[in-house]
């Protein structure tokens, strides 16, 4: 079971990735935007620091009911029958073997 907890780090990992380049791709188009006059650069700073604290939120909102998924998931695991952990294991495996 402890490649559950990988898996779920990876997905994770990912979801930050996934923030981190929307950050850096938003702060770029305000700068280009800047730059061509559609902008000032006061009013490019102000939605520079928005989108800052916007993905901030965003991912403090998102990281902590992941763990308590994980949490709720170990719970759920732990107190599984051997035939529905046998039952969950043969669905896994039919997963795997489709990829």
């Amino acid at each position: 079971m402890s490649n559950f907890g990988d898996e779920l780090k990876k997905v994770l990992l990912a979801g930050i990735g996934a923030v981190a380049v929307t950050a850096e791709k938003s702060s770029q188009m305000i700068e280009t935007l800047v730059k061509k006059g559609e902008l000032t650069v006061e009013q490019g700073k102000i939605l520079n620091e928005e989108l800052k604290n916007n993905i901030k939120e965003s991912f403090s909102k998102t990281a902590e009911p992941a763990e308590e998924k994980k949490d709720d998931m170990t719970e759920k695991l732990e107190s599984m029958s051997a035939e529905e952990l046998e039952e969950l294991k043969k669905k896994i495996q039919d997963i795997e073997n489709n990829k």
